[in-house]
């Protein structure tokens, strides 16, 4: 049970701070409402699916060999995560989702492309074979899947307004802290 909770909570954690997908989601969520934006989920999943499987199985093959690899992915994995929390706080509230065009395909781009997978794979998903990793596949789905929901559910009640003290601005202040804290437990755990 422990080993599910050292599993679920970062990925939890991790998932929940805004970051280009869950922009693309929210913005959807705005734009069209929840129903209309779920077919998006195909474009998250298989964007991580496919991120975290390379990073894994190719850059984790050369980890095997070479252990310093691993530890140097890591730190990379911390740098972006302060890297992310300084370019949230610096642009707290500057973004204007209403804007932009979104489509399946740009949201699968998106996460492909999303640093955050760096940190799923070599931080937060254990180190075992293909096959032992699908137990945890399957968690990592249903995960994204409601917080992609959520953050599609917090786009379309900052649409509305309801939120009031919800603003953007806010959330990504917060956000950036909690990113902050996160890359200092990693940093710790990493060079322990």
């Amino acid at each position: 049970m422990s080993d599910w909770m050292g599993f679920v909570l970062p990925v939890l954690g991790l998932l929940a701070v805004p970051g280009p997908t869950n922009t693309l989601m929210a913005a959807s969520g705005a734009q069209r409402g929840v129903r209309q934006s779920l077919h998006l989920l195909v474009g998250e999943l298989g964007g991580y699916a496919i991120a975290i499987t390379v990073w894994i199985e190719v850059v984790g093959a050369v980890a095997a060999r070479e252990p310093m690899v691993a530890v140097a992915a890591k730190l990379v994995a911390v740098a972006f995560l302060y890297w992310s929390a300084w370019k949230l706080w610096r642009n707290a509230g500057r973004a204007d989702l209403g804007q932009w065009g979104i489509t399946l395909g740009r949201v699968f781009v998106t996460t492909l492309l999303n640093p955050k997978a760096l940190v799923f794979a070599f931080a937060i998903f254990p180190g075992v074979g293909f096959v032992e990793r699908l137990p945890f596949d399957v968690v990592f789905a249903a995960l994204v899947i409601g917080t992609a929901i959520g953050w599609m559910s917090l786009g379309k009640l900052a649409q509305r307004g309801a939120a009031g003290w919800l603003t953007s601005a806010r959330v990504e202040q917060i956000t950036a802290v909690a990113l902050a804290v996160f890359g200092a437990v990693l940093a710790f755990q990493t060079l322990r």
